[in-house]
């Protein structure tokens, strides 16, 4: 799997991420970023980020809105 950098996550862009509880299964929650926690460029497990929902959780897929 390609890591996806930091300079690719916009604050405001559709993201996939996966969610601590959710890491073992995979299942992907898809909104919007409100920060980017990460601060390397990149990280091996992606990189992580909060939404505008409050949740956390690391970076799989940038999306477009229709998605």
């Amino acid at each position: 799997m390609d890591t996806i950098k930091r300079n690719e996550i916009k604050v405001g862009q559709y993201v996939a991420i996966v969610l601590k509880s959710k890491q073992t299964s995979g299942i992907l929650t898809v909104g919007v970023v409100k920060r980017i926690l990460t601060k390397p460029t990149e990280h091996p497990h992606g990189i992580k980020v909060m939404l505008e929902d409050g949740r956390v959780g690391r970076v799989r897929e940038v999306r477009d809105k229709n998605e």
